[in-house]
């Protein structure tokens, strides 16, 4: 009888999700097309919502793609854990895309082949822990052609370097995390570590990544325009200069947005809920790389003016 009664809210609480997942998506679809009836918009904050990702990049990224041509539909993103919460899970649900992804473990990629997405949508998973030596053959195993749509990089490490690295593909789009400690003004990344994973270099968990100004320098060099950054200050947006003129374009210092996150821990591994112009301090005797001078600096060094 127990057995049974753990069947029933099993098939219930499923139900349920699946339901509650329906409701979400069709309301964001009707909340994609006022948004896509938009001529001009400020900033993009304003076509923000969310449904699968961390916080308003399903509406910006749906914005972005339907005032732009993009012949191949066509998705890569690494970084995506479970992928249960990613950049890109909308662009199957709701525009029927393609695409890969790829994570450094084995039990988030199990996790993924056995989620419904994966049979129902034309998704493929890749394990690996991604390097500058393997990212070009990791996408080239997916996909012959170099103009895909969109690429989400999300690492919380080399993401700078990796993006530096890829040579094989010139999405029309890419969503990139920065990390907002850095500021607006600094080109710095973290130094290139082949086996660099952010939980292990500081148990604070805020030293990872690069600043906005160096993504910012790094798309240009590219051939990209920066369009902006969700309002919380996590993720920054780029298109390719040939496709970006529905955009306004922005400089890092005026583009930039403080993340809103509090997810700063102590050596214990507990939280601190530590305020943007608090955390700094907690990592300012660790090294960056400095774009503009090619240098390695200590962070307390950088930005003691």
């Amino acid at each position: 009888m127990i057995n049974k009664l753990r069947l029933l809210y099993k098939k219930f609480y499923q139900k349920a999700n699946y339901d509650v997942q329906k409701s979400l998506l069709l309301n964001a679809k009707i909340l994609s097309q006022f948004n896509n009836q938009k001529q001009f918009i400020k900033s993009l904050d304003e076509v923000e919502f969310q449904v699968f990702s961390q916080r308003g990049e399903d509406g910006i990224i749906q914005y972005i793609i339907n005032k732009i041509e993009i012949p191949n539909k066509i998705f890569i993103e690494f970084g995506v854990e479970t992928y249960t919460e990613a950049n890109t899970r909308f662009l199957l649900f709701n525009n029927n895309w393609s695409g890969l992804v790829i994570d450094g473990s084995t039990e988030n990629i199990n996790f993924i082949k056995k989620d419904i997405i994966y049979w129902k949508y034309d998704l493929v998973a890749i394990n690996s822990f991604i390097t500058k030596d393997n990212i070009n053959n990791l996408i080239n195993s997916y996909v012959k052609t170099q103009d895909i749509g969109l690429l989400s990089i999300d690492i919380d490490g080399n993401d700078y370097w990796i993006w530096e690295s890829i040579d094989c593909i010139n999405p029309r789009v890419i969503v990139c995390e920065y990390n907002s400690v850095f500021g607006s003004e600094k080109k710095v990344t973290v130094p290139y570590k082949t086996d660099f994973v952010r939980s292990k270099e500081h148990n604070s968990e805020l030293y990872f990544g690069a600043s906005l100004a160096a993504f910012c320098d790094l798309a240009e060099k590219k051939g990209y325009d920066f369009i902006g950054t969700s309002s919380a200050g996590v993720n920054a947006y780029f298109v390719r200069k040939d496709l970006s003129s529905p955009f306004i374009k922005y400089q890092p210092e005026n583009g930039f947005n403080e993340s809103a996150n509090r997810d700063s821990k102590n050596e214990k591994g507990e939280l601190l809920f530590l305020r943007h112009h608090e955390r700094l301090n907690l990592i300012n005797n660790l090294w960056v790389f400095d774009i503009e001078t090619k240098q390695n600096i200590k962070i307390n060094d950088l930005f003691k003016n």
